[in-house]
């Protein structure tokens, strides 16, 4: 046999095929969070509770099973964790509300996966001077009235471009989901 013998590639292990799903649906289980407790801050930190939680579960998931709603299960009990903590606070919803969001979440979780990616191809298509626009206001602890001192524009411009824009994005948007409905 020649030594540059091919060999045929090997199968992923359990472990780097869980690393594959964890990663790929770290943003989807922190959105799925965030509906539940809508303090971004706090919702990062239920988000890395989970993670720890994932992980040292990570030989009781069954490959070929739904990756997403065993993550969101478990998400979904650091929520309840983290309301149990803070249930003085008078603030906070019922525990059943909680849960109905967290269903209507998952439910959801597929078709605002989509949105989004049909919302990120539609920004592509954007002339760059809107694209610019839309990411300078969106970009964090920005408004409409920090961008126009910022551009040098009256306030009433900004927000008129912003709202042809978002209208140009969402018929963008539904043009692909209605599309997609037909294929």
């Amino acid at each position: 046999m020649s030594e540059l013998q091919t060999t045929a590639p090997q199968a992923e292990t359990p472990r780097e095929e869980f690393i594959k799903l964890f990663t790929r649906y770290q943003r989807r289980v922190f959105l799925f969070i965030l509906s539940q407790v809508p303090n971004p801050v706090e919702a990062e930190e239920i988000h890395q509770e989970a993670n720890v939680v994932i992980w040292s579960k990570f030989d009781r998931f069954e490959l070929g099973t739904n990756f997403f709603a065993w993550a969101c299960q478990i998400a979904n009990y650091e929520v309840l964790k983290y309301r149990e903590k803070r249930r003085r606070d008078r603030h906070l919803f019922s525990v059943d509300f909680i849960r109905q969001v967290a269903s209507d979440a998952l439910e959801q979780a597929d078709e605002l996966e989509e949105r989004r990616q049909f919302l990120a191809a539609c920004l592509g298509k954007l002339r760059q001077q809107d694209r610019e626009l839309i990411q300078q206001r969106y970009a964090s602890g920005e408004s409409g009235k920090s961008v126009a001192e910022l551009l040098g524009r009256p306030i009433n411009s900004i927000y008129q471009s912003l709202s042809r824009i978002r209208r140009s994005l969402l018929e963008c948007v539904n043009r692909q989901l209605s599309t997609q409905g037909t294929s």
